[in-house]
């Protein structure tokens, strides 16, 4: 008969240890660890074509990339067609330059980027596709 009773005690330890226990757990669990103070805002830099051109030796299409202000290294996805508004089943050819050590104090940096071989008597379009964390400007 003993041996009854402690299992029933047993049982009623262990569920008030749950009740008082796992709220507990939850508690430090959902608190995770502590966050790190939020550093100082630096605004992304102004990405954009300044020049787009077919260079006349090599028929390829070459486009000027500038950045003004942001802090740290971007990759920038140039992209190239042959009019502005793009056809929604029109092909792309693209292109990725890096913008290293971008301050806001440093004067633009600017950078070349090198499309395709471009069909004689068509103008190309050039313009920022995408880049890492910066504001999107295309020419």
């Amino acid at each position: 008969m003993a041996l009854k009773w402690q299992g029933w005690v047993v049982g009623l330890v262990g569920l008030a240890g749950l009740l008082v226990f796992a709220p507990l757990g939850l508690y430090v669990w959902a608190s995770g660890p502590p966050s790190q103070p939020a550093a100082a805002a630096v605004p992304p830099p102004r990405v954009e074509v300044t020049d787009c051109r077919v260079d006349p030796v090599s028929r390829r299409v070459l486009a000027v990339v500038e950045a003004r202000g942001g802090q740290g290294s971007y990759v920038v996805t140039v992209e190239f067609r042959d009019r502005r508004p793009p056809q929604p089943d029109a092909r792309t050819s693209q292109s990725l330059v890096r913008l290293p050590g971008l301050t806001p104090d440093t004067p633009p940096a600017r950078t070349e980027a090198i499309g395709p071989v471009w069909p004689p008597a068509t103008v190309p379009w050039c313009g920022v596709a995408g880049v890492t964390g910066a504001e999107l400007v295309s020419r």
